[in-house]
Order: structure tokens, then sequence, then C-alpha cells
């Protein structure tokens, strides 16, 4: 079974903890306590292929802005959250995709999604989906708009990220056996 982690990026209060636990746990965290870091791991089933996922749930970006840099380093996998009822929080996540490229390579393809959270608050909502579609297009990743409190499309999410994961890291081969002696029967000379 492969192993991959994720680290769930995005700005103060956007749903980065109700998504993860949503997630990991089928929970709805209805109050907003602000995460400092918290890890999550579950194996999941995703086109037939178990995968043993490490979720890293982050603090909002402005709190622990050397922090996320460690976490960038070595994460393999990034889920960018931004708020569909903040537009503020969708200039957090410009922000964030660009650390992740300066720290990973300018030309990497890192596996990233972009997930818009809060989509059941309809009448709150000041982020278009138009624009959103447009950011997605730009980046050249996948866009989600989820509800965690009505568990609409969150799995998506991880799946998605899991299938860029294992093409962008394909499995290791296995390491070659070392050759026996092609000597006739007779045991290797070893000099102490």
């Amino acid at each position: 079974m492969r192993e991959f982690n994720a680290v769930v990026l995005g700005a103060g209060g956007v749903g980065k903890s109700a998504l993860t636990v949503r997630f990991m746990r089928d929970e709805f965290v209805e109050n907003y306590d602000p995460t400092i870091q918290e890890e999550y791991r579950k194996t999941i089933e995703v086109d037939g292929e178990l995968t043993w996922l490490e979720v890293l749930d982050t603090a909002g970006a402005e709190q622990f802005t050397a922090l996320n840099e460690i976490y960038i380093a070595s994460g393999r996998g990034f889920i960018l959250v931004f708020s569909l009822a903040l537009e503020a929080s969708l200039r957090e996540v410009t922000s964030l995709r660009q650390q992740i490229l300066r720290i990973k390579g300018e030309n990497s393809r890192v596996p990233m999604v972009l997930v818009g959270t809060k989509l059941d608050l309809t009448n709150e909502r000041e982020v278009s989906s138009a624009i959103i579609q447009e950011l997605a297009a730009r980046w050249k990743i996948p866009v989600y708009e989820t509800s965690a409190k009505r568990n609409w499309d969150v799995r998506e999410v991880f799946e998605d990220l899991v299938r860029q994961m294992r093409e962008y890291y394909p499995p290791e081969s296995p390491k070659k056996k070392r050759r026996k002696s092609r000597g006739r029967g007779k045991s290797p000379c070893i000099i102490m």
C-alpha cells in the first residue's frame, strides 16, 4: 500500500478543520476552534486501490508563516482552502500557492486542489463560480466547491489529490537483488 501526506492550507476560519474532520471522521465540527496543527491518518480506497493518507491540518496561514514553510517543504500534496463567503480568503490562497511553487520549484506540477468551503451558506456567498473557474484554469488545478456541514464534495477533494499524488510520485521500483557469485558452487571468499 502506498503512503502519501497532504497539507491543508488557507486563511484562519475558512473551514480547513471542518473539511478535514468531515473527511477523516465523517463528523461536522460546529464550533470554530483555531488550529495550530492536527495530524490525521486514514486508509482510503480510490479507484479500487488502497492508500494510506496522512493529512496535516494547519493553522491559518497568517498566524504561523514560518511553520507553513516547513509543512510545504515536507508535503507531497496540497489542499488550498478558501471560504466562498469571504473573498479576502481567496487572496490568501493565491499567496500560499506562490509560496508552494517557490519552495517546491516554479516548474513543478505539485499535486494541488483548490477548495471553496461553506457552499451551503448561499446568502453569504462573496466569491462567484466564474472567478474560481478562471483561477483554476490559469493555475491548471482542479477546483471544488464544498460544504463540510452538508458533506457536499468533501470526499472528491481528497480522492482527486490522491490520484494526482499517485501520478506525480510513481511507485519506487523494487530494489535489485545482488547477484550471487558465479563460482562453481563455491562460497564467496571473505578476507578478515
